[in-house]
């Protein structure tokens, strides 16, 4: 009896989460009659003295994390952003360049009719329904106004026309004037200088320090971090007098922590994700209790090319001119297999099924909308061997070994169906603009699936407050935004959706961050 009552008077909340990991110590705890009690941990634990002090301190430079520290410093608090890279953008700087809004003044120049409701539709749709539908509305009926905010306070600037992604049941997507997010966060970053914040580059998350009153109240890092080199840099101690908002993005590329939460998910399979999409502030995240939400939810993008690195520019030629106006085909049948503009899931699924030897192609009326909407783009993809140039069908099918009365047979079903007003065969939206297939020249890309997103994360409320799991309410001082935080988007994201995410919670999480009280 004396030990056991040793061992149950050992078995501390943080202790157990150290030896167990958070989802197995919440199974642990309960089958084994402990109560699931508030936090508790080692006072100790806390810094006795502090190297630097801020009112709010950002972990991340990517949307999230600007749009967290811009709005935290508006609002008058002192702010530093934490960067673990070289450099600071992440996965945002590097990304498609793409934000949807759902009934806005593009839209109705260009006489879509649309909706936050619809949007909201399809992003269930696309999500299974295992969205948090309280998060996912909030992207819905924001997102119109954000887009708008990033034009009139940021100084973002888009192209003139309207682009649709997979999932979406009208076109909605603005683009950025050169099809990159770098457009969106250099201008995050300007606006920030001229506050006077700039990212602290190379700061690398070791700790999140949370007090036995259950409160943030500061982190720890590594400065002058080398990536990958976990023991580079001198520790440093941050206090936060206000709140920690974490916006460390997803977990991509990391092996080891994407094969745990999916084995299929291998090293074989490329990523699109900057190097530094990592695991190591969702880990200690959870270890201080947040609750994980959906960690096996991880998209790939069915746009990728086998012919080119990370996420590369196939996905504007896959997308804005096969996917929209031309076909995907698989070369073993000649024949189509799944709707072009269906989700991201559902394509990739489909890719992987039929065997992954499948082309996106369109004509020459698909490539001259590429060359309006992605000038700079086709070039490039020409000139890498990306996309390449057929002047017949014949040469098209030869070239990837498809059988090409089949693929005849496609092409005039498909062009049916434009003549109709209707792909009666797997429904596609039809664009405005479509026309029949053909004559030549065609132009086709070799599609493979590369993991994309992370759809889950850190639970967080429609505050940008990270929930605890034991208590269900939110951990005092600790805010999450953008990728790292899961429920938003359910079991598919929706292209054009994560910048939309970012954006709104970062700024939620930034608002209420420099306003937070808990600690007074």
């Amino acid at each position: 009896m004396a030990e056991d009552k040793k061992i149950t008077k050992s078995l501390t909340r943080r202790n157990f989460l150290k030896t167990a990991g958070t989802a197995a110590a919440v199974a642990g705890l309960a089958s084994s009659g402990v109560a699931l009690t508030p936090w508790k941990a080692e006072a100790a634990a806390i810094p006795k003295k502090w190297d630097e002090t801020y009112d709010v301190v950002v972990i991340g430079s990517g949307f999230a994390g600007l749009a967290a520290a811009y709005e935290a410093k508006k609002a008058g608090a002192s702010v530093v952003i934490l960067e673990k890279m070289r450099t600071p953008g992440g996965n945002s700087i590097i990304n498609g360049g793409v934000i949807s809004a759902a009934g806005s003044p593009m839209e109705e120049k260009q006489g879509v009719k649309d909706s936050s409701e619809l949007l909201l539709k399809d992003m269930l749709t696309a999500g299974l329904n295992l969205n948090h539908v309280e998060l996912a509305k909030m992207v819905a009926d924001n997102s119109n106004a954000t887009v708008q905010w990033t034009m009139t306070e940021l100084g973002v600037q888009y192209k003139d026309k309207l682009s649709q992604e997979g999932g979406h049941s009208v076109p909605r997507m603005y683009s950025t004037h050169n099809q990159s997010g770098s457009a969106i966060v250099t201008q995050q970053l300007a606006k920030l200088k001229e506050l006077g914040v700039e990212p602290k580059t190379q700061s690398f998350l070791t700790q999140i320090y949370r007090d036995a009153d259950g409160r943030v109240k500061g982190v720890q890092i590594r400065d002058k971090y080398v990536f990958p080199n976990a023991d580079s840099g001198k520790l440093k101690n941050i206090k936060a007098r206000k709140a920690v908002v974490l916006a460390t993005g997803g977990f991509g590329n990391d092996v080891a922590f994407r094969t745990i939460q999916d084995p299929r998910l291998n090293a074989d399979f490329p990523s699109t994700n900057q190097p530094g999409a990592t695991s190591e502030a969702l880990r200690e995240s959870l270890r201080i209790g947040c609750t994980p939400v959906q960690l096996s939810w991880i998209q790939l993008g069915p746009w990728g090319s086998p012919d080119e690195k990370g996420m590369g520019l196939s996905p504007f030629f896959a997308q804005l001119c096969a996917a929209m106006y031309g076909l995907w085909i698989d070369t073993k049948t000649g024949k189509r297999f799944v709707n072009e503009l269906a989700d991201r899931k559902i394509r990739a699924d489909a890719i992987i099924r039929v065997g992954n030897k499948c082309i996106a192609f369109t004509d020459a009326s698909g490539y001259a909308f590429g060359q309006k909407a992605i000038a700079e783009a086709l070039p490039k993809l020409m000139e890498r061997g990306v996309v390449k140039k057929y002047e017949t069908i014949e040469e098209m099918a030869a070239a990837h070994n498809c059988p090409v009365e089949p693929l005849k047979e496609e092409i005039e079903k498909f062009n049916k169906g434009v003549l109709a007003g209707k792909d009666a065969e797997w429904g596609r939206y039809l664009q405005k603009n479509q026309k029949p297939l053909g004559p030549g020249p065609w132009y086709a890309l070799r599609l493979t699936p590369k993991i994309h997103h992370c759809m889950g994360g850190v639970h967080m409320n429609v505050k940008a407050q990270a929930m605890d799991i034991m208590t269900d309410k939110p951990i005092p001082g600790l805010y999450a935004a953008g990728e790292v935080t899961g429920g938003v988007h359910g079991a598919v994201r929706l292209g054009s959706c994560a910048t939309l995410d970012c954006l709104i919670f970062g700024r939620i999480a930034g608002q209420n961050a420099a306003k937070d009280k808990s600690w007074s």
